[in-house]
């Protein structure tokens, strides 16, 4: 669903994230990670990755065409040691976790229709519908409680890895609740986070760190006293990640994308070669947003394309401005852009292993990505 804001009024927006220890980001950056193998080998690649995880137990399942050899068992064994699931004592662990591989060619006439005849362009993997989105409240160009979610699960996550804070654990979920005033954020009301930890930490020990430690460093600016802060309410959490619940690929849409700020045509990223407009199609989308916010033309945009499978020129393009700008010189922009499959994986240079670095923290928002260039 997409916010529809007026001019004037206000409201209260709330944004989650997770972090990689989540078993559904365990799934997104195995298939990630799978994915940059094959395309490290094989810039032609076709790959459509899933991944289980639950308990003692990991799936690999989808379609791959590739010239590239994979070992795609000890990629997965490498992902899950590095997110820091390396307990023997519990059921999901990187040495001793079975995984169980489910995987096939692409289907003929998916890869013909992609193909094409010789001398014709390059068709869409997929029919469907991708949005792309871009706000000027942030210097990102990205709605503010998602990138504060965001930051407080990195920081979590970072804390954890070079030993801060001794007690955190892989999986946590964190959330923010941000204060609209006349289509602009004025303060954050609320925060929650709800991280795994050991069992030497008490709940009131973990809320004084989210609130005296952690908060101020990762909302930074928009720090503040008064900020309700949430801490583990379920209480104890010490059992977490895929030991106490199940994973999937693409599961976290919203947390990938804006926040449930902007619409989202469905599609999952994660896992997917560049010819699967699900991933390419929403990257160029938000890159065309953010061009028409950095120009000046809009503060607020929202674009969509749409494909047919097989077919090289989108069914249909849109964008829409909120009545923040010139929405004419808009919609002029987006019909220059050329939304071939093809043409959007030259432009952005998506032939090549960049999706491991994409799975957590949001696609959007962070520098270095090609769309965000």
């Amino acid at each position: 669903m997409s916010v529809r804001p007026s001019a004037c009024g206000e409201f209260v927006f709330t944004s989650e994230s997770v972090s990689e220890g989540h078993p559904d980001k365990v799934c997104d950056l195995i298939a990630d990670s799978i994915l940059d193998a094959h395309l490290a080998g094989d810039r032609n690649a076709r790959v459509a990755c899933e991944v289980l995880c639950k308990g003692g137990d990991v799936v690999l399942a989808g379609e791959i065409t590739s010239a590239a050899t994979v070992d795609a068992a000890s990629i997965a064994r490498d992902v899950i040691r590095g997110i820091g699931y390396t307990d023997p004592g519990e059921p999901f662990n990187a040495d001793s976790v079975p995984i169980r591989q489910l995987i096939t060619l692409q289907a003929g006439e998916i890869g013909n229709a992609v193909r094409g005849a010789a001398g014709t362009p390059q068709g869409a993997g997929d029919q469907g519908l991708m949005f792309g989105y871009a706000t000027d409240e942030t210097p990102e160009r990205m709605p503010l409680p998602i990138l504060l979610a965001h930051r407080l699960s990195a920081q979590l996550a970072r804390d954890r890895q070079m030993g801060r804070v001794a007690w955190l654990r892989p999986d946590a979920k964190t959330q923010v609740s941000v204060r609209y005033r006349d289509g602009r954020p004025v303060q954050v009301e609320t925060v929650l986070v709800s991280t795994q930890h050991s069992s030497a930490v008490s709940q009131p020990g973990i809320e004084a760190f989210v609130r005296e430690d952690l908060l101020p460093r990762a909302l930074g600016e928009w720090f503040r006293r008064e900020i309700a802060v949430i801490a583990n309410p379920s209480g104890s959490f010490v059992v977490g990640g895929p030991s106490a619940d199940a994973g999937v690929t693409g599961r976290k849409i919203i947390v990938d994308t804006y926040g449930g700020f902007a619409r989202h045509g469905g599609g999952a990223f994660s896992g997917k070669d560049p010819s699967k407009v699900d991933r390419s199609g929403a990257y160029f989308c938000r890159w065309v947003a953010r061009k028409i916010v950095d120009s000046g033309l809009a503060r607020r945009a929202e674009v969509q394309v749409s494909y047919a499978i097989g077919r090289a020129e989108p069914v249909s393009t849109m964008v829409e401005t909120f009545g923040t700008g010139d929405e004419a010189a808009a919609k002029r922009f987006v019909d220059q852009q050329d939304f071939s499959p093809a043409c959007i994986a030259k432009q952005l240079n998506l032939l090549r292993p960049i999706y491991a670095r994409t799975t957590n923290y949001g696609h959007f928002g962070r520098p270095g990505l090609p769309w965000e260039s």
